[in-house]
């Protein structure tokens, strides 16, 4: 289990990890993603589709973008808002990006493009680690916790479904939820999904 004490040094091994996966194997994981993605109805129908910039060696989603394309759905990336909560910009392939205060790219758009977490159908969250009950450990710095804490009391599968996206080997034991984490509804690898939208069982 894991506690707040030694989340600094598990977030330090994970980054470490995933890290030291080949190129090879980056590549290929990206690719057999998608067909994991797939299985989740919501990705696969609804319109607005939330992702992320790799970066750090994060599993990349540009093995999405032809799906995408032909489902005329609508890709999103995260904006760093001044409230320290994201909101999200649309983004195309060859679309103008700029580096935001971490390095990470963000599409140059107008505030008027700007849509709320709320607003989207299906966010793809990055993470560093999850266990089988679907809680993510994060970066650190609570954005994504923050930015959809509204969906943190909700008892079956709200709007939007949130995805976490990783390598299976990022898979851990069990992390102690804590009181601002928003568990997620599903869990995509490159080697399975996990379902976590069923009702939590009382023991």
């Amino acid at each position: 289990m894991t506690g707040p004490l030694d989340r600094a040094a598990l977030r330090k091994a994970l980054r470490e990890r995933r890290a030291a996966v080949p190129a090879a194997e980056r590549i290929a994981a990206a690719q057999a993603v998608v067909a994991q993605l797939e299985k989740v109805p919501e990705f696969m129908t609804d319109r607005r589709i939330g992702g992320y910039w790799a970066v750090e060696g994060e599993l990349p989603l540009a093995a999405l973008m032809g799906g995408l394309r032909a489902r005329d759905q609508l890709y999103y990336l995260p904006v760093l808002g001044e409230d320290r909560g994201l909101r999200f910009a649309p983004w195309r392939p060859g679309g103008a990006i700029a580096a935001n205060r971490f390095g990470i790219p963000e599409p140059v758009v107008a505030a008027g493009e700007l849509l709320a977490p709320a607003d989207l159908d299906v966010v793809l969250v990055p993470l560093l680690g999850f266990d089988r009950r679907g809680h993510r450990l994060g970066f650190g710095g609570g954005w994504y916790d923050r930015s959809f804490a509204f969906l943190a009391s909700r008892s079956d599968v709200g709007k939007p479904v949130l995805v976490g996206v990783g390598y299976a080997l990022q898979e851990i034991d069990a992390i102690d939820a804590q009181p601002w984490d928003v568990r997620l509804d599903y869990v995509a690898t490159e080697r399975e999904l996990f379902d976590f939208t069923a009702p939590v069982e009382s023991l």
